[in-house]
């Protein structure tokens, strides 16, 4: 698995446990819903640890908090 579908998966099981939906992210975490969206495109490789920490912003968890999940300890390397 790569590190931006581990950083969907993570914000899919937040939201999942929180009962919200992405767009209510987005507007909890103050960025656009064509912003969360986009994060959430296939098509879409990478996404900024600034998006990361605004979205962890609107859920109330720290990066700490965030990145600690088993999720991202077997991700694949990155360098192809």
């Amino acid at each position: 698995m790569s590190v931006k579908n581990a950083v969907v998966t993570r914000f899919t099981q937040l939201c999942s446990s929180r009962g919200i939906t992405i767009n209510e992210l987005a507007n909890r975490s103050g960025v656009t819903p064509s912003t969360a969206y986009s994060m959430f495109d296939e098509s879409r490789h990478d996404v900024s640890i600034v998006t990361i920490k605004k979205f962890c912003d609107g859920l109330d968890v720290s990066l700490k908090e965030f990145f600690n999940s088993e999720i991202f300890d077997t991700l694949e390397q990155e360098l192809k």
